[in-house]
């Protein structure tokens, strides 16, 4: 089916990778015009020209880099119709009492204050364009509490709670606003938090793979490509008076536990 994305200028932040990159070769797929930034350079390094992808270099964390950003975004793109605030980090996995200042404002400062600063400066684009789209990437950690992650699951309840505000404010300008709430992803990220919880409990990553994995009613991971195709969804015109929304893709979580 053609979601009508033909041409749309779409920004995706940390999208030279995992959900940010499924995300970008969806929108190409479509027609769209595709800018992605990343804190990784080696991963932009790696995205093939060929793939109709642009990328730069960029740290949503810090507000000068994000004022850059949109800079490029002028540049490459002309304007913008659709921003995806897709980056983000996992945090400690570790009980409250053992996590630390740094700890603390880092993963509040990629996944909350970047999804706000994207978004600032977003909105002027997208008002000039006569309205888009906003997608925020919260997490079923937004929905649910997660023991033993409180910095991640606190930023990722702040993200539905911007995206809630955004979307009763922008609406009278014609701009949707909706979060998405991906469950367990099979991704290198998600290895990387079995990892740390595994070493903070003191059981093995094979004991928290099999218990995560039927922590959803359908009880399996939840593929990049599914996450990518409710958002190219979301952002098409069949889906303009969908806003405000908190929108699971996750299986059914039915137990947080890990």
């Amino acid at each position: 089916m053609d979601l009508g994305l033909s041409e749309k200028r779409v920004l995706i932040t940390a999208g030279a990778s995992g959900i940010g990159w499924a995300i970008a070769r969806q929108f190409v797929a479509e027609g769209a015009q595709v800018l992605v930034c990343d804190i990784d350079a080696e991963a932009i390094a790696r995205i093939d020209p060929g793939t109709g992808v642009m990328a730069i270099r960029a740290d949503v964390s810090n507000s000068e880099s994000v004022d850059y950003m949109f800079q490029e975004v002028q540049r490459r793109l002309g304007g913008l119709d659709v921003l995806v605030n897709n980056a983000g980090t996992s945090g400690p996995a570790r009980p409250v009492e053992s996590v630390s200042d740094d700890e603390w404002r880092a993963t509040i400062g990629v996944n909350l204050d970047g999804a706000f600063y994207c978004a600032r400066s977003a909105v002027p684009l997208l008002k000039e364009a006569g309205g888009g789209t906003v997608i925020n990437l919260s997490s079923v950690a937004g929905l649910f509490p997660f023991a033993w992650r409180s910095p991640y699951s606190t930023a990722k309840y702040g993200v539905i709670g911007l995206t809630e505000v955004l979307a009763r404010e922008l609406g009278k300008h014609n701009i949707n606003v909706n979060a998405i709430c991906p469950g367990n992803v099979d991704s290198p990220r998600m290895e990387r938090v079995f990892a740390m919880n595994a070493q903070s409990r003191g059981i093995s990553v094979e004991e928290i793979s099999a218990a995560v994995r039927n922590q959803n009613s359908m009880q399996r991971w939840v593929s990049v490509d599914e996450v990518a195709s409710v958002i190219a969804y979301l952002c098409s015109p069949q889906a303009r008076i969908i806003s405000g929304q908190s929108i699971a893709v996750d299986g059914h979580t039915i137990a947080t536990e890990y």
